[in-house]
């Protein structure tokens, strides 16, 4: 007698496994994201080659030696950085992004870099035959006798020649694509997901390769399937960007190997990605003449400070309702600090259009461009522009009062090396006259939102 299949529910959004079909999630709390996941008696054929001999027993951790194999550049300065300094062997990492961002091309130039470095590559493709990512390394000038290109979607074949030829890296193109012969789901499914994956991650580990993973977004921009998937793996990457915008932002979400948060920048041509090293000026897209409504402010990026320029607009609402129009930071967090520039800074501005936005398309998530936030708003509404080169730095309060962020010497730093000679920062940092001569900025104190207006005009 035949076994069925076992059936069973997963939430696509916390990955959650339900007995049966239910609106909720009860994890997460989210509505309809149970999805059917079906299960296959069959086993796979795939052996597994390649454990480590014991490898199912336990033993003492310090017994177990690590691995004094220090990590290897991936050609890409800016991606080693996102990475924490490089790849390292058994690495399973995700890729995520919208349609045409780039995802595609800079994997493509990665393995060409890898490949003239000497490195093994195999570029698995399910989406495109291989003489269309031929034409795509042709327009890119990509180059490399030890890059191979694999077009397949079936994982045990794609583990089979893994085992013949044993790659030092592997790219999936996509991971959407890839599905596992014994489920009778679909690709891009639940199931297929989560199988196909978990088999290229043992191989992984118990091989030493180092996989890249590309994953499509849903229209949230969250990593489409289920959230376990981003929990497999041990980097998460998303490629962040304006299709209107030049440059492109490889942002770690989560890193097993280095500090997450870091970000690397690229600017897209014709040619491909190209590293942009000094991001700074790649945001401030305007210094010359002071404008009205316009502010500067030095935000932490990883480990990388970035000076962004923040751009306000308030305009006299012809509606019943204001309008609340924010990008590039949470739209509540407009809202509060325009209610704490009405309590506490005089600033009457509930009847009137506000309309916010971070120049470069950049999104920022940290609290210490609230003064600069304020500063624009301040400068729109008084139609006056802030005086040439002063910076701001610093977090408000629902009291109105400027609180201290950290890095401030670093964010000066930045902000010196940009040209700035003035500065307004939190009120009680020390030796500001040591930064004046170290950077020559000058360091301006703001106690409270209603000091503001006095000091930055």
């Amino acid at each position: 007698m035949q076994k069925k299949n076992k059936t069973s529910y997963v939430c696509t959004q916390c990955g959650q496994d339900f007995p049966r079909w239910q609106g909720r999630c009860d994890n997460c709390g989210t509505w309809d994201t149970i999805s059917e996941f079906r299960g296959s008696p069959k086993k796979s054929n795939f052996s597994g080659k390649g454990d480590r001999p014991g490898s199912d027993k336990p033993c003492p951790i310090i017994q177990v030696e690590a691995s004094s194999e220090p990590r290897f550049l991936s050609g890409f300065k800016e991606v080693d950085r996102v990475l924490g300094g490089g790849l390292v062997r058994g690495a399973f990492i995700l890729l995520g992004g919208d349609p045409g961002i780039g995802k595609s091309t800079l994997m493509l130039q990665l393995a060409s870099r890898l490949a003239t470095a000497s490195r093994k590559v195999l570029y698995v493709s399910g989406e495109e035959s291989p003489e269309q990512v031929s034409m795509r390394a042709k327009r890119l000038k990509c180059q490399g006798e030890s890059l191979q290109i694999l077009p397949s979607t079936s994982v045990e074949t794609i583990l089979s020649v893994l085992q013949e030829h044993k790659p030092e890296i592997v790219i999936v193109d996509s991971i959407q694509t890839i599905h596992s012969d014994e489920l009778e789901s679909s690709p891009g499914s639940v199931a297929q997901i989560r199988e196909s994956t978990s088999m290229m991650l043992h191989f992984a580990k118990t091989t030493g390769t180092i996989f890249f993973l590309i994953g499509h977004v849903t229209k949230d921009g969250a990593i489409a399937g289920p959230r376990m998937l981003e929990h497999m793996v041990d980097t998460v990457l998303y490629f962040e960007g304006d299709p209107g915008y030049e440059y492109r932002i490889v942002r770690a979400v989560k890193n097993r190997f280095g500090p997450s948060g870091e970000i690397a920048v690229f600017s897209m041509s014709d040619g491909g990605l190209s590293e942009v090293r000094n991001a700074s000026e790649f945001f401030l897209t305007n210094r010359g003449t002071p404008q009205i409504g316009t502010s500067v402010s030095p935000v932490m990026e990883g480990s990388r400070i970035l000076v962004v320029e923040l751009q306000a607009l308030v305009n006299k609402s012809h509606f019943g309702m204001p309008q609340r129009v924010a990008n590039g930071i949470n739209q509540k967090r407009l809202a509060l600090l325009l209610a704490v520039l009405e309590r506490h800074g005089g600033f009457f501005i509930g009847d009137y259009d506000v309309f916010f936005n971070i120049a470069g398309g950049l999104t920022v998530a940290e609290p210490s461009i609230d003064l600069s936030i304020a500063a624009s708003i301040i400068s729109s509404f008084v139609n006056k522009p802030l005086r040439q080169d002063c910076a701001c730095i610093g977090e408000i309060g629902l009291g109105g009062e400027v609180r201290a962020v950290s890095m401030i010497p670093n964010r000066i730093k930045e902000l010196a090396q940009m040209g700035f000679r003035e500065c307004i920062v939190p009120y009680g940092l020390k030796n500001i006259d040591q930064f004046k001569k170290d950077y020559s900025v000058s360091l301006v104190q703001c106690r409270s939102v209603a000091h503001l207006q006095n000091l930055i005009f």
